[in-house]
């Protein structure tokens, strides 16, 4: 698919087939008002208004479409999303309203990841029209902030490491006059120790580096994004199986995550003073990798005892979240994968949510619910710091005890934000390992528009 294909354009009364929206409680009547060979043909494609099905309807010369539904009242970003995969190319019109937030899954459905492999959908665009022109521009960019996460994720680590990582962020820089800011390589022992430490036995190709964008007014509230960029995770010398690999170049989902918040932030024109960090690295093995037992510098002071260098994530996250708060900042948000231990509790589907404040929270809850990018809370509980506490350093990186796992990570980074930040974790999937209706199969964004509606409802002044 061609992503500068207007998938989304006005509605001016242009030529297009008529989609029509049912479900199973209005099915029967809505039959009633077609033809004999209407309802024959539903029939025979099995159409009930059953959420998700679709249908083919001759009309005359032409032909309609049916889409079913959960309920018709009530449209969610993802109930037209099949039948946008499934219709021929050409231009739709919604029969008796609009699509309100169908737009996003109807966009997003029409993503392929085609780099690699030509794409074998070369019909060309499925148009759908709407009358609410206003919405337009805010739908199509967070679709397409949707699709660069899935792409950066989807790209393998030799293409997607951390120079591509870097210049992802410049791409940025440049498109919305950002200032860009990379240390790189060795130059990182001083300033971002632990971050030197992980990624030090990559190839020279893949060198580690932090990454700084910094745009907005001086005098903004200062809103830092930080992302998890392992490009990929062999688990160092406490080095993973092979199915333990599989899926690595998807360990740098939560600076894709970042990436396309900020692209969010800045193309919208946010009124926040953004600070993007993304610590970009390769977790790789070699002979100057970083070993169990080693006791790492942070830039926050504290040392960290390495008991597990399959966590090397929150130790790159914990030197970007010190420097986010370094300048100020009012709220620090992460995203990240991090943690195998929130997949067994909450799946693919669901990041786990941690945050200190109540109220950012709730706020979050609320506004991933409003847009079906739903998160869920996880406690920061006091009572398990202690399963950090190292006998030879501050603390240790990976807990002994096998509970606990995504809380007892989120607690270790929140020993590196300062006392008084409103900070926000995501521990996050990052893949979707089935496909569903405008969510194929692959890098999935998962929690990114939770946090872009929460953001602009809480700074549209």
């Amino acid at each position: 698919m061609n992503d500068k294909e207007a998938l989304i354009q006005p509605d001016r009364g242009q030529d297009a087939i008529t989609i029509h929206l049912v479900d199973g409680d209005g099915f029967e009547a809505w039959a009633k008002t077609l033809s004999a060979p209407q309802r024959a043909a539903l029939a025979g494609q099995k159409f009930t208004g059953k959420g998700y099905q679709t249908a083919i309807v001759p009309n005359g010369d032409g032909w309609f479409a049916a889409c079913g539904v959960a309920d018709t009242a009530k449209l969610s970003s993802w109930c037209m999303a099949k039948l946008a995969g499934a219709l021929p190319a050409g231009t739709y019109r919604l029969a008796g309203g609009q699509p309100g937030p169908a737009l996003f899954g109807w966009h997003t459905a029409q993503y392929r990841f085609d780099r690699y492999k030509e794409d074998g959908d070369s019909e060309g665009p499925r148009i759908l029209l709407t009358q609410d022109v206003a919405a337009i521009a805010a739908i199509v960019a967070e679709a397409e902030a949707t699709n660069l996460v899935r792409t950066l994720i989807n790209t393998p680590a030799e293409d997607m490491g951390p120079e591509q990582l870097e210049a992802e962020a410049a791409h940025l820089a440049k498109a919305h006059g950002a200032k860009l800011t990379v240390t790189r390589g060795d130059a990182l022992e001083k300033g971002f120790p632990m971050v030197h430490a992980v990624g030090r036995a990559a190839a020279r190709s893949h060198a580690p580096r932090m990454i700084e964008l910094e745009w907005g007014a001086a005098d903004a509230p200062r809103v830092a994004i930080v992302g998890k960029g392992v490009c990929f995770d062999s688990g160092g010398l406490d080095i993973k199986p092979t199915s333990g690999m599989a899926l690595m170049k998807k360990d740098m989902g939560g600076a894709a995550h970042a990436l396309a918040l900020a692209s969010l932030i800045m193309g919208q024109g946010l009124k926040v003073r953004l600070h993007l960090l993304v610590p970009a690295v390769e977790n790789a093995v070699s002979g100057n990798a970083f070993r169990p037992g080693d006791v790492l510098a942070s830039r926050k002071g504290l040392t960290v005892e390495v008991t597990n260098t399959d966590a090397e994530g929150r130790l790159v996250l914990g030197d970007a979240l010190t420097k986010a708060c370094e300048d100020g900042a009012e709220l620090v948000m992460d995203f990240a994968t991090l943690t195998g231990a929130a997949r067994v509790a909450l799946g693919p589907d669901l990041p786990a949510l941690f945050a200190r404040k109540d109220e950012t929270a709730d706020a979050l809850l609320a506004a991933g619910d409003s847009v079906d990018d739903p998160s869920w809370r996880l406690p920061l509980h006091d009572g398990y710091r202690d399963m950090l506490n190292s006998d030879i350093a501050d603390l240790v990186n990976s807990a002994s005890s096998g509970f606990a796992g995504a809380t007892t990570a989120a607690l270790f980074l929140d020993r590196f934000v300062a006392d008084d930040v409103d900070w926000v974790h995501f521990d996050t999937f990052g893949w979707r390992p089935v496909d569903k209706p405008g969510r194929p199969k692959g890098g999935a964004a998962l929690g990114l528009r939770a946090a872009w509606h929460m953001l602009r409802k809480r700074y549209a002044g």
